[in-house]
């Protein structure tokens, strides 16, 4: 409980003492009098809490003697010590305290009001402005603040690589979950990019809960968590960061991640991400726990399901069955480029659940003279092409064009002469703006509670996985990124009758 304390404000002692703050070390004799005027003095014993995160503002600080620890998500953030001003923030805005004062030792402290402040604009103008203009000169307590809320990192999320749906669903589940574990949860602004950067405006807070979110929103960075759950794209990913391949980058990240003293580093993405991680598992130690989860349209992680791969197919199947219509319409024969790189799951299931007459996967071999002539007398005809098809010898060839137009091109030069017009699209990468469907958002609420899980349990360098209902982990050095199409699904996808000369496909 605070005790007041009498006082000589115009004490040669006391005009000294205010001389010697930093925010006010400028100020003329006159405008520290001025100040020392309205002053007030209390104590406080050690252990006893100056104002609470969540109570009145109003009062700013200035502390005559002892030393107090300035609390946020129950641990310290700042100590404060003799000269030293805080609450300053409370003077220009009505909010609430966005963290707790506690004194560690007998402490005395000066303090003024915004009522006091508003007296001093009236009476004295010119001091009212010297006044304003020091506090402005030091910078507001909010980057003070900002600076010390992003010093220590308890959980760090990185996302990175191709967009797909179900990205920020993941990443607010997770805030969700080790939140009400006690965690603190932020994020890499640009993926990789920014963990090497590594600068204060690199990184963003996420808060899931909106108590907590109302008393920290005025920190710079700090995000609501709950909106993301339904948020199309990746809010916080770069574009693919070729450079994070470069040992001495990955040490320059691994250097930022232990000076920020992260606890707990969550990788979300593909391919790209899952060896970003793996190789800064072996540059932090082990007390740090690390976590990749999939995120990719293309479900290219062997052993889960991969967020991502359920709106991928809703959205790619009804681009085909657009295609479709349009081809009965005017006799068109579409080849179409989808998603599909190694092995082509997003292209074969929308092929699917389209009814489309032909996927052709990366590992598929035709014998196009037998496709050329099954196309001779069809009026309509939709083939969907994974853009993995041929992807090697394209590039070997220097090949300009799509995956579509080198399949079309075959056809043409097997001797192609089909009634109707053919047509190749390119690959459409707005699925991977598409709003993650409810399964997705399903299998994320899943994976990030499997995650807090794995936490609990100290499990470490692992991957939540959901399959066939069941939910367990993969270590990282057991996930396989070569996740190709079973033969049998393959086979239904061709409904033109040709054959595929690849026998077997590995599953």
């Amino acid at each position: 409980m605070s005790v007041p304390m009498a006082f000589d404000p115009h004490s040669p002692e006391v005009i000294s003492f205010l001389k010697s703050v930093e925010n006010f070390s400028q100020l003329n004799d006159d405008d520290i009098r001025v100040i020392a005027g309205f002053l007030k003095k209390t104590k406080f014993k050690a252990g006893e809490t100056v104002y609470k995160e969540g109570d009145a503002g109003g009062e700013a600080y200035l502390v005559a003697a002892g030393e107090l620890a300035w609390e946020k998500f129950d641990r310290t953030i700042k100590i404060y010590s003799k000269g030293s001003l805080f609450g300053e923030l409370s003077l220009v805005d009505d909010q609430a305290r966005n963290g707790t004062v506690r004194a560690l030792t007998n402490v005395e402290l000066f303090s003024f009001s915004r009522q006091d402040i508003e007296t001093l604009e009236q009476g004295n103008p010119l001091a009212y402005g010297h006044f304003y203009r020091e506090l402005a000169r030091f910078g507001t307590s909010l980057a003070r603040e900002e600076e010390d809320f992003y010093r220590e990192m308890d959980v760090l999320i990185i996302q990175d690589g191709g967009c797909a749906p179900g990205y920020n669903s993941v990443t607010a589940f997770i805030s969700q979950f080790l939140e009400a574990m006690g965690r603190k949860i932020f994020v890499a602004a640009e993926g990789f990019r920014s963990v090497v950067s590594g600068r204060t405006e690199d990184f963003r807070a996420l808060v899931y809960s909106p108590r907590l979110y109302r008393q920290l929103q005025r920190i710079p960075g700090v995000m609501f968590a709950p909106p993301l759950r339904e948020a199309r794209g990746a809010d916080f990913r770069s574009e693919r960061y070729g450079d994070f391949r470069l040992p001495e980058v990955q040490e320059q990240a691994a250097k930022n991640i232990l000076r920020r003293k992260v606890k707990i580093l969550i990788g979300i993405g593909g391919d790209g991400t899952l060896k970003g991680m793996k190789a800064l598992s072996k540059l932090l130690p082990d007390n740090i726990l690390m976590y990749f989860i999939p995120v990719t349209i293309d479900s290219d992680v062997f052993g889960t399901e991969c967020i991502g791969e359920h709106t991928g197919v809703e959205v790619g199947a009804e681009k085909i069955r657009c295609y479709m219509a349009d081809a009965r319409t005017h006799h068109r024969c579409y080849i179409i480029e989808m998603m599909g790189a190694a092995g082509g799951y997003h292209a074969l299931h929308s092929c699917l659940g389209a009814g489309a007459h032909l996927a052709v996967l990366p590992s598929s071999r035709f014998d196009m003279k037998e496709v050329a002539e099954s196309l001779k007398n069809r009026e309509n005809t939709v083939i969907v092409v994974a853009e993995g098809y041929k992807q090697n010898e394209r590039k070997q060839k220097g090949y300009k064009g799509n995956a579509a137009q080198y399949f079309m091109e075959e056809l043409q030069e097997a001797g192609l002469n089909a009634r109707s017009r053919v047509i190749a699209e390119g690959f459409s990468r707005d699925i991977r703006g598409a709003q993650p469907n409810n399964m997705d958002i399903t299998l994320a609420q899943r994976m990030a509670r499997k995650l807090m899980q794995m936490v609990i349990q100290g499990e470490n360098r692992r991957m939540p996985a959901v399959l066939s209902g069941q939910e367990y982990s993969i270590g990282f050095d057991e996930i396989r990124t070569d996740n190709s199409v079973s033969t049998d699904l393959a086979n239904l996808a061709n409904r033109l009758g040709v054959k595929n000369m690849n026998d077997y496909l590995p599953y």
